[in-house]
C-alpha cells in the first residue's frame, strides 16, 4: 500500500524532523543564490532571521500541513508509477520534470495565505516577492522531493 504524505510527515513523532530537514532546505537554497537578486536574497534573508530567530522554522511549521496536502497527489501519482519508470529516478527528479503545475500548487499555499492576511504590511511585502516566487521554488523541487521521500520512507 501507497504511503499517504500527511501520515508520514505531519506524524507528531516525525513533524519536528521533517521541520528542520525544511528549513535546512531553505537556508541551503538561499546560499545557493548568486548574483545580484541572490545577494539581496541572502541579505534580506540574513536580517529576518537575525530579527526573529526561529522565524523559519514557526513559518515552515506553520504551512506544512498545507504544503503536505498540495504536494500529496503529485506522491500519489508518483507511488503508483512502476519503479524506475520515465526520467524520475526519485520524487525530486518526479516534481522537477512538472515545474509550473507544482511550484503553483506550492504557491497557492502561500498566495492563500497572504490574500487572508490583514496586515497590510505582509501583503505588499509578499505582492512584491511573488513574481520571482516561482523561479525559486522550481528551483528547490529537486532537494524539496528528497526531504519529502526521505521522511516519507521512514
Amino acid at each position: 500500500m501507497a504511503v499517504i504524505l500527511k501520515a508520514a510527515l505531519l506524524d507528531s513523532d516525525k513533524r519536528g524532523y521533517v521541520v528542520d530537514d525544511l528549513a535546512t532546505l531553505v537556508d541551503d537554497e538561499v546560499k545557493d543564490k548568486s548574483g545580484l537578486s541572490g545577494g539581496m536574497i541572502k541579505t534580506g534573508y540574513a536580517a529576518v532571521k537575525k530579527i526573529k530567530p526561529g522565524i523559519i522554522w514557526g513559518a515552515i511549521n506553520t504551512l506544512l500541513d498545507d504544503f503536505v496536502e498540495a504536494l500529496e497527489p503529485y506522491w500519489t501519482a508518483y507511488s503508483a508509477s512502476p519503479s524506475g519508470a520515465g526520467p524520475a529516478t526519485d520524487f525530486g527528479a518526479y516534481l522537477a520534470a512538472q515545474p509550473q503545475p507544482v511550484s503553483e500548487a506550492l504557491l497557492g499555499v502561500t498566495d492563500r495565505r497572504a490574500a487572508a492576511s490583514s496586515r497590510q504590511a505582509i501583503t505588499s511585502v509578499y505582492s512584491k516577492l511573488r513574481p520571482k516566487a516561482q523561479e525559486n521554488v522550481i528551483e528547490a523541487l529537486p532537494r524539496l522531493g528528497r526531504v519529502v521521500e526521505k521522511h516519507a520512507a521512514q
